[in-house]
């Protein structure tokens, strides 16, 4: 399961990041939500100068996997 529509299309550094900040507002409170942008930001800031186009597309499966984590972990305490 993924957390949002559109997960496979991810290619670029860019839109995995749009794509981990829209699933940030599906999380329950609002601490949380400020807690994984601040996470998100970090990671992308110091991935930034990555260039090993293998090395991103591992970054991109694993963050959206994360993310899917996340997102199963919190919505599911309900």
């Amino acid at each position: 399961m993924l957390p949002l529509l559109g997960a496979e299309l991810i290619q670029t550094p860019v839109q995995l990041y749009r794509y981990l900040l829209r699933c940030c507002r599906l999380l329950p409170s609002t601490a949380m939500q400020q807690h994984y942008r601040h996470a998100i930001r970090q990671g992308y800031n110091s991935h930034s100068d990555e260039e090993d186009p293998e090395r991103i597309q591992l970054i991109i499966q694993r963050a959206v996997a994360d993310a899917d984590w996340i997102l199963t972990k919190y919505t599911k305490k309900k």
